[in-house]
């Protein structure tokens, strides 16, 4: 059903307003006078961290009350939420650092409030990706933002495998401490690519590492590793072949699940696998590596 929205009708609302807030990723500057004056205006602050929130707040005088949500008890604070607003108080929802909802807790609740009849006014601020996207030396666009890669090694190769053909500009998160095996395999399944990795932007360390994927996997090994990382990845020049595609053409389905089985798969992960990259129902790939 199509729903139109005008953010700032004049005419009373049933429910009130969901605001998400940007905050800064590093350096407190860069937050906008919008931004300020909103949190002090609402009638209550959802925050990923309310001990950082409160921190932010101090510093900005903003005295507004600040209750918890994030992605362990978004049930029930997401409740909280749509009571809050069905009583016509208006709330805005920030994240620790950066734009609530990218790679932070959030789309759900967008999804909730919308539902309802609520209004979700979004205000522009502070973002990692685009940050880094616009200083890596790397085409800005078109650009593919994925996020943070999976945890596990089989889920990172298997996404590293889907990403290796795209054209844009490719976007991702990671962590320090997986940081080293994350371009390990980047290397391996993307190739010698030009990279760019960007750390503590907007603070007093900030720095960016550019150069191909095989100078920035030396540097890795070479220095310590602090802070959470953006990487900016250049975009593929190969296009994918029909040989590449179907390399599993010549693999009876048995030793299509054992393939990856041997990648540290589950063989109900496997099996989920080849019924993807085959075309066929799981009862029938079960079928011929369990029976047959």
């Amino acid at each position: 059903m199509l729903k139109q929205q005008k953010s700032f009708h004049s005419e009373e609302k049933e429910v009130g307003n969901l605001y998400l807030v940007p905050t800064p990723i590093g350096n407190l500057e860069d937050m906008t006078f919008r931004a300020i004056k909103i949190l002090k205006e609402v009638d209550l602050i959802a925050a990923e961290d309310t001990r950082q929130s409160k921190k932010l707040c101090n510093h900005f005088e903003i005295e507004t009350p600040i209750f918890s949500y994030h992605e362990h008890n978004k049930e029930t604070s997401g409740s909280r939420v749509l009571e809050y607003l069905q009583q016509r108080k208006n709330i805005a929802l920030i994240s620790d650092a950066g734009m609530p909802t990218i790679s932070d807790p959030g789309s759900e609740l967008v999804k909730q409030v919308l539902a309802i009849g609520g209004n979700v006014i979004p205000l522009p601020g502070a973002n990692a990706a685009l940050t880094a996207l616009i200083a890596s030396g790397i085409t800005p666009q078109p650009f593919y933002f994925f996020g943070f890669l999976g945890r596990q090694k089989k889920e990172k190769k298997n996404q590293l495998e889907q990403l290796r053909y795209r054209k844009e500009t490719i976007i991702l998160y990671e962590s320090p401490h997986r940081l080293k095996e994350t371009l390990q395999l980047m290397q391996e399944y993307l190739g010698n690519r030009s990279v760019c990795l960007s750390r503590e932007l907007t603070k007093k360390f900030e720095e960016f590492i550019r150069g191909t994927m095989d100078e920035v996997m030396k540097w890795s090994e070479e220095n310590e590793i602090r802070g959470e990382f953006c990487i900016i990845l250049e975009g593929s020049n190969e296009e994918p072949s029909t040989e590449i595609d179907t390399w599993w053409s010549k693999l009876t389905i048995k030793d299509h699940v054992e393939h990856y089985i041997k990648q540290d798969f589950t063989s109900k992960d496997a099996i989920k696998q080849v019924s993807s990259e085959r075309g066929i129902q799981k009862r029938e790939v079960y079928q011929a590596y369990h029976i047959e």
